[in-house]
This record gives C-alpha cells, sequence and structure tokens, in this order.
C-alpha cells in the first residue's frame, strides 16, 4: 500500500509526436498513449494514466485504492497546451477500479469520469474503469494471413448477425446470459453448421443500458464486462477464426449518452459534442452528437476503430447510424437546425470524419470492411475517397429491404399490383457495393417476426419464408440476417429471453434452418452467386414483366464465361406448369435447389432434377426450358459441363 500512496509526473508515454498528431487529428493509436497503462520503470512496476480534460482545473485518480480521495494522487497538466493530464502510480496493478476527479476551471462543476480509453470497465450497472492489461496469445494466424481474400469483395459473404445476451440463455441458471467463453464453445460449431461466413455482433462495447443493445455506448475501447473480461472476448473471436468465421462489430460513432461517468460535459464543457444543440443532441435518441470539426474528437473515434482491428483482430466495423450523421436536419423539424456555410443541409464535418476513417482503416487493414448503415440517397456512399466517395466498403440496401418486406406482406391475390416493388432494386442495384439486410431491426418494435410477416395459413407463412430467403440469396448484394430468423422464430426479438431454440423440435422450423443451410452451402460455392455482386455484368433479367403471375425469373453469372445459374420464383400459391423459360444455351439444366422440396417442408413439386433445353426461342433467347413452377417457391438451375 506504501508504493501507491505517491503518484510521479517524470514519467511520459506522449512523444511530441503523439501530441502533434492529436492535435491535428490524425494521431490513430492514441489507445496506446492515453488512459491506463501497465508500466515498468526503473524496476517500478505500476500504471500510467493519462486524460484529455483541457477546461479541467484539476484531475486526479481515485479509487478504492485510496479511498476515493480526490486529494491523493492528482494528475498534472502538460505543458504543450495539448489539454492532457499525465501521472504514474506505482504500485497500482491490473484490475484497479478506478475514475478521474474532474474539478473544472467553470461554474465550480466537478464530477467522477470513467476513463475515456479503458479497456476494461466494471459490470453494469458500476460504473468505474478497471486497469487491465490486454495481453493475449492468439491461435488465428491462418485466418489472420488469408482473411483478405475471405473478406474480398468479390467473396461471398453471408453474416449472421447477433446480439450476445440473448442469443442462448441458461434458463435453468436463472435465464443467464451466455459468457463469452461459453458462447466461444457453441458460437462457431453453429456457424459452421449453417455455412455462414461472417458473424455480426450487435455493439459490444461497454454501455451502461443493456435495453440499449450496445447503441449507447460510454466505453470506446473495451467489451462489455457483462459476459467477461477482454480476454474473454478475444478467445470467442479467435475461436471463430479457427473454425474459419469473419467477426464484424457493430460501431458506434454517431452518438453517445449523457450518464454522468461517460463522455458528456466531460470536463465541465462540451468537449467530445458540439455546444450548440442544434449540431451536438440528438432529439430523437436523446443523445449527444460527436464534435466531427474537433480534431482531438476525431483522433479519438478513428482510435476506436483502429483498436478492434488491433487488439480484437475484428475483420469489418458496421458503422451505424451514418445517415444521422451526414445531415444536419436529420431527426430535426423547420428550425432546429442550421444550415452549413454554403446554405444546405450536408454536415461537412461528418463527411471529412468519415472519409478520414476509411482511409486509415483501409490504410492500416487493407483485409478489413467497413459497412455503412445508410439509409437516403446519398451518392457514394461505398465508392473510394479518391474519387469522391465515403470510402465504405459497402452500403447496407435499406431500399430493397423495404420494398420486398412491403411485397412479401401482401397476400399473394394481391401481389400483381406491386410487382414493381419486387424489380425497382435492379434499377440502382450496382449504384452502390450493396448488402441485403434482414437485421434486428426488422423483428423489434412491433414490427413482428420475419414468420409473422408473411401472409395465408401456416404452410404458406413457411412456403413464402422460403421463397423470400431463395430470393435474397438470387438477388445481387452480400447478405445479412438476424439471428432466430433462420429457424422462424414465432415472436419478436426480445433482448431479455433466449432465441425459441425449443422450436427446432417441430419439421416446419427444422426445415427452414436446413434450407437456409443449404441456401448457404450453395451460395458459398458458386461463383456466379456472389463474384459479379457489385456489377452489372453479375445480374441478367430472363423475364421481369410477368406481373400477371407473380413470377420472376432472372440469371447470375461470375466472370469466368458460361458459369451462371438461373434462378425462377412463383410468388403464388398456384403451381405453373408448362411454364416456358428462356436460356442461353442448350444442355441439360440441374435443378440444384428448390424451396419447395419435401426436406425444407414443401409440397415436394419439380422438375424431377432438371430439364434438358429446347431450341425454341423465348426471351429473346434461342433455348428455353418447359418449367414445373411449384407454389411459393424459389428454385435454381445451373447447366451441366
Amino acid at each position: 500500500m506504501d508504493q501507491i500512496e505517491s503518484i510521479r509526473h517524470d514519467i511520459t508515454l506522449l512523444t511530441e509526436g503523439d501530441i502533434y498528431l492529436f492535435r491535428q487529428g490524425t494521431h490513430a493509436r492514441l489507445y496506446d498513449k492515453l488512459g491506463a497503462h501497465q508500466i515498468v520503470h526503473k524496476n517500478q512496476q505500476g500504471t500510467f494514466f493519462a486524460v484529455w480534460a483541457p477546461n479541467a482545473q484539476s484531475v486526479s485518480v481515485i479509487g478504492d485504492f485510496n479511498n476515493w480521495s480526490t486529494d491523493a494522487h492528482p494528475l498534472k497538466m502538460r505543458r504543450d497546451d495539448s489539454g492532457v493530464w499525465e501521472g504514474f502510480i506505482p504500485g497500482l496493478l491490473s484490475g484497479t477500479v478506478y475514475k478521474y476527479h474532474i474539478a473544472s476551471r467553470y461554474h465550480g462543476y466537478r464530477v467522477d469520469k470513467g476513463d475515456p480509453f479503458a479497456f476494461c470497465w466494471e459490470t453494469p450497472p458500476k460504473t468505474a474503469s478497471k486497469t487491465w492489461d490486454i495481453d493475449y496469445e492468439w491461435n488465428d494466424a491462418d485466418w489472420m494471413n488469408n482473411r483478405k481474400a475471405v473478406n474480398d469483395l468479390d467473396a461471398p459473404l453471408s453474416i449472421y448477425e447477433m446480439h450476445l445476451g440473448s442469443w442462448r440463455r441458461q434458463v435453468e441458471d436463472d435465464n443467464r446470459p451466455l459468457n463469452y467463453r461459453e458462447l466461444a464453445r457453441w458460437l462457431p460449431e453453429y456457424m459452421r453448421e449453417m455455412n455462414f461466413t461472417h458473424v455480426e455482433f450487435l455493439p459490444v462495447t461497454e454501455h451502461p443500458f443493456y435495453g440499449s443493445w450496445g447503441y449507447q455506448t460510454t466505453g470506446y475501447f473495451s467489451p462489455t464486462a457483462r459476459y467477461g473480461t477482454p480476454q474473454d472476448f478475444m478467445y470467442l473471436v479467435d475461436c471463430l477464426h479457427q473454425q474459419g468465421i469473419g467477426v464484424i462489430l457493430d460501431w458506434v460513432p454517431s452518438h453517445f449518452p449523457d450518464d454522468a461517468h461517460g463522455l458528456h460535459y466531460f470536463d465541465g464543457t462540451y468537449l467530445f459534442e458540439h455546444a450548440d444543440p442544434k449540431r451536438g443532441y440528438h432529439p430523437e435518441w436523446q443523445s449527444y452528437i460527436f464534435n466531427y470539426g474537433r480534431h482531438e474528437v476525431r483522433a479519438f473515434l478513428i482510435s476506436s476503430a483502429l483498436f478492434w482491428l488491433d487488439k480484437y483482430h475484428i475483420d469489418g466495423l458496421r458503422v451505424d447510424a451514418v445517415a444521422s450523421m451526414l445531415y444536419l436536419d436529420y431527426g430535426r423539424r423547420e428550425g432546429e437546425w442550421t444550415p452549413n456555410q454554403h446554405g444546405g443541409n450536408e454536415d461537412l464535418d461528418a463527411v471529412s470524419f468519415l472519409r478520414s476513417l476509411n482511409e486509415a482503416v483501409y490504410r492500416d487493414y487493407p483485409g478489413v470492411q467497413t459497412i455503412a448503415e445508410e439509409s437516403t440517397a446519398w451518392p457514394a456512399v461505398s465508392r473510394p475517397t479518391y474519387v469522391g466517395g465515403l470510402g465504405f466498403g459497402m452500403k447496407w440496401n435499406m431500399g430493397w429491404m423495404h420494398d420486398t418486406l412491403t411485397y412479401f406482406s401482401k397476400d399473394p391475390i394481391y401481389r400483381k399490383h406491386h410487382h414493381n416493388q419486387l424489380t425497382f432494386s435492379l434499377w440502382y442495384a450496382f449504384n452502390e457495393n450493396f448488402l441485403l439486410p434482414f437485421s434486428h431491426d426488422e423483428v423489434v418494435h412491433g414490427k413482428g417476426s420475419m414468420i409473422g410477416k408473411m401472409p395465408g395459413d401456416d404452410w404458406q407463412k413457411f412456403a413464402n419464408l422460403r421463397a423470400l430467403y431463395g430470393y435474397m440469396y438470387g438477388h445481387p448484394g452480400k447478405k445479412l440476417l438476424f439471428m432466430g430468423s433462420e429457424f422462424a422464430q414465432w415472436s419478436e426479438w426480445n433482448h431479455d429471453r433466449s432465441l425459441e431454440w425449443e422450436l427446432l423440435q417441430y419439421s416446419p422450423h427444422r426445415g427452414i434452418q436446413d434450407w437456409l443451410k443449404d441456401l448457404n452451402h450453395f451460395y458459398r460455392n458458386e461463383a456466379a452467386l456472389y463474384e459479379q455482386d457489385f456489377a452489372s455484368e453479375g445480374f441478367e433479367w430472363v423475364d421481369c414483366n410477368d406481373w400477371e403471375e407473380s413470377t420472376i425469373s432472372f440469371i447470375r453469372s461470375a466472370k469466368r464465361s458460361g458459369d451462371v445459374i438461373l434462378a425462377v420464383c412463383n410468388f403464388t400459391p398456384i403451381p405453373r406448369m408448362n411454364y416456358r423459360v428462356g436460356v442461353p444455351r442448350g444442355g441439360w439444366w440441374r435443378e440444384v435447389l428448390n424451396s419447395d422440396a419435401t426436406q425444407y417442408g414443401g409440397s415436394g413439386h419439380g422438375n424431377l432434377g432438371g430439364v434438358e433445353a429446347a431450341p425454341v426461342s423465348v426471351h429473346g433467347r434461342s433455348h428455353s426450358l418447359m418449367l414445373s413452377l411449384p407454389p411459393l417457391a424459389t428454385l435454381f438451375f445451373k447447366v451441366e459441363e
């Protein structure tokens, strides 16, 4: 105890270069310099602290180790006008609970804050930071060496989106969530079984309110302690990588909550957020917006993004709520926002930040992807910054999602009047690198489950859902499906409950799960379905005009000439017999997948394994197939070489 009763101010981890880059907003590794770091200095083991609080009168480290005394361990402000306070406390080791007591220069404001750069936090509802050594011995070298090819834009990408706390719960143990280590035992095996390529976690960054699902972040450099330690989360990522599964994190640079221990009003001023509520406050979410024009804030956020790629071997970042960042009037009425200097509604600081973020990510980690959740017509979201784009690798196709679910929610008798909602997406499908999402947002807040959106009796609901998933996997764009949707959970997602795994004792639900397994396997093994997702050369309609019978047919093509897949969809419960479809060549066209097959819960209608193409011209093609189209079904065909 004697060793940690004094603090030294003659030790620093920050160089003049660090300070320069920090103040320029280009320091991308601040997590190595700011925060709490265990170091050894002249045989003295202890913890170095550094925190940015330029408007503080004084800053001290408080915790159990000094009985939360605000006078025992004062930090000292650097003399370079950086606003950084620092100090070294000998004897203070990993696992120590601490906060910063900040006395502002203004209005007598005093507050106890968690560390913005903390690697570990107490388990909520407790709110203190913890000193932590995040060393870990990784065993995923094979994955890391080869992941660029796996994550490439011309590779298959089938993402299982999940919320860690409600995937599986230990009902017999007071309904508790699985911890990271338990998830590492079950999740990689399930991902392999289901043939998904990647898993995407709703935000794991530390957050005070469990019901926010992680979207109200306080700890931008720490996985939530609800499920274990930083090393436990690393172990989960490691195990997924060893099974060939990529890991994507949902990351939230758009806003943060007003919790007293968090970033809000950090040093008695609006430090991380805009002071003007027209720019700094989200009326819709009741949270605060980062000041993207402040260099130190940009460095903080870019460092957070790179931290997960560096220390946790993450393979991609899904950036939440990009639209809210881009527009000054997002969620605001007239008079509640201020135009930019050109009179427009674009947040030019946010645009600059997003470009810098993506440039930093792809510069330092070319094997990963950034994915924008962006719901507007903002141009070139997934185009390089050097051509004026935002620089993301991909963008969620929210228009396709909304139109598709609207179409499928209709009784089939009315679908012919909404046929354009099914076909419209191909007018813009290649304007961006699109990802097709059926995400958590579609199964909460009264929207019902995926199976619950489908019309008709139970048989038709399941048939509709199988046809929908088949259509999704045939449509250009990478794929994302939220947990529970892969086996047609009846209930809306509830973050306080486990998924309804017990439904898998019933054959219709097993049928949906088996259909997803086979769709994923088929998709991953057919280059025609993924290689040219973002190029118009990878898609061509056979017939998009048969609105009267609510059928569509199209061809997907790989880069290799002649490597094609034919998809045919019948979105009515009426079988279509002797239905002729044009094809690009003669030969035997094998029926490789049929959503109406009995093993998936269908009626078993089909084409007895395949059809020989006849030299009958239709749909502008020299050959055609005479098909039997099952009710409410998607079929895939491939010509035998």
